[in-house]
């Protein structure tokens, strides 16, 4: 019986057009990135779990994927421990495959501080991996690109952000609404609530609020031992409407009372201010709802959705004050944002915007038609790839039928047929596969026709 071929749930396969659309999106994120001073790196896939557990909050932790140990992981492990699985765990793994690229790049910042230059600015992309349930737009391994930069407070990063989100999203023709609010004013809220003990509980919950509703939110900080009094004194904050400026005035007036609030709020409004000057093309709005549940999050946070497209942001990220303190460098600040790539991929896919550039491979097809004829095509096609343009000759002598099927099923636009004819006459037959056109012309000319 033949065995089944099948992959992990939550992960997939990428064939040669789905690759060649992701490598666009990658390659405009990845030109974006560079345009504003941007530079690479890259971290392991697997981290330490020291250096992973406790920085996402409980509900991230869960989502850890644990790699055991290597060679006889259960050596030494008391039968007893069998049914504790935390107190199992922590003797049979000791490393994680990453949850982000985030605090791998704290980690990084600190081991090579003597490498670097501050304020660093940094992209990564790569994979990441979270041990979630499979749905629409979400998957255990999928590939994040993020552009942080470190060691500076300054606002003017997050307006630099802002820009590196409404110039990706430009260029690729996705119209989307870039969502901002500040941790500082979220703690505020819990000050004023009488909770301020319960910042985490009050973040992650008020962070479902798109996915379950308000009343369900509402209901799920009572269920967590918030008093009734408290959640009615959060509900005329998350009902705010209005213009950016007009939320931040009578938020000010609701959380007056509240120093760590205030503070937030001025930070929205230095950077609404600056993004205003710049006109972006993109909408960008202040959402008082959006907590980002991530611990590690102190100050403005953002998120991006499509205007087109339900699936959930599509990028995000926010202001880290003191990420590095938890592997001893403290009081570094930093801020980045990450770009889910393979959401975008869907929502580009479901608006077929992908442009016809996104598709181009082979661009021209040689075919054999014999021995002498294809010695004569491998020299044109030397010359063709010395001035950049992909082109192939067909393996075997096969006819001329067959061959051009090939090049009609691969999408290649253009043929070029060396038979007898032409090696006497030392022309090439070209023929336009989309067009049907077919002309003669020489291989000089077929290079400048390129060239332009």
């Amino acid at each position: 019986m033949a065995q089944r071929t099948a992959i992990p749930s939550g992960t997939r396969d990428f064939l040669p057009r789905e690759m060649l659309r992701r490598n666009y999106i990658f390659d405009t994120i990845r030109t974006v990135f560079k345009q504003y001073g941007y530079v690479p790196i890259e971290t392991p896939a697997m981290e330490n779990l020291s250096t992973l557990l406790g920085k996402y909050g409980e509900e991230g932790d869960k989502l850890l994927y644990r790699i055991l140990n290597s060679g006889n992981a259960f050596a030494g492990v008391d039968p007893s421990d069998l049914a504790n699985n935390t107190l199992l765990s922590a003797k049979v793994c000791e490393k994680g495959l990453r949850y982000d690229l985030t605090v791998p790049f704290a980690r990084f910042v600190v081991q090579h501080q003597q490498d670097i230059v501050f304020p660093f600015k940094r992209y990564q992309i790569q994979p990441v991996w979270r041990a979630d349930r499979p749905q629409k737009g979400r998957y255990r391994e999928f590939y994040q690109c993020d552009v942080d930069v470190i060691g500076s407070h300054s606002l003017l990063y997050e307006v630099e952000l802002v820009q590196i989100v409404d110039a990706v999203f430009t260029q690729l023709n996705i119209p989307v609404t870039v969502k901002i609010n500040n941790r500082k004013i979220l703690s505020g809220i819990a000050e004023i609530m009488g909770a301020a003990d319960r910042l985490t509980d009050i973040t992650v919950a008020i962070d479902k609020i798109d996915k379950i509703g308000q009343e369900a939110v509402l209901n799920e900080l009572l269920n967590k031992g918030i008093t009734e009094t408290a959640v009615q004194q959060l509900l005329p904050i998350l009902t705010l409407s209005g213009a950016n400026e007009e939320q931040l005035t009578r938020l000010s007036a609701i959380l007056s009372a509240s120093t760590t609030a205030l503070q937030g709020i001025e930070e929205l409004r230095t950077i609404f201010n600056y993004l205003e000057i710049l006109k972006l093309g993109q909408k960008v709005e202040l959402d008082l709802s959006l907590a980002r549940g991530l611990n590690y999050y102190t100050g403005a946070i953002f998120e991006v959705k499509s205007n087109e497209i339900s699936i959930g942001s599509i990028c995000g990220g926010g202001r880290y004050d003191d990420l590095t303190g938890v592997f001893g460098l403290k009081n570094v600040s930093g801020v980045g944002i990450s770009f889910g790539a393979d959401r975008i991929y869907d929502v580009i896919n479901a608006l077929d915007r992908f442009p016809e550039a996104a598709m181009e491979h082979t661009k021209v097809l040689f075919l054999n038609l014999g021995q002498k004829e294809s010695i004569k095509a491998l020299e044109c096609l030397k010359e063709l790839r010395a001035i950049g343009i992909s082109a192939e000759i067909y393996p075997e002598i096969a006819k001329m039928k067959k061959q051009m099927e090939y090049a009609d099923k691969k999408a290649i636009p253009y043929v070029v047929i060396i038979g007898e004819e032409e090696l006497n006459d030392n022309t090439l037959s070209f023929k336009d596969m989309r067009s049907g056109e077919q002309k003669k012309s020489d291989l000089k000319t077929l290079l400048a026709d390129f060239s332009c």
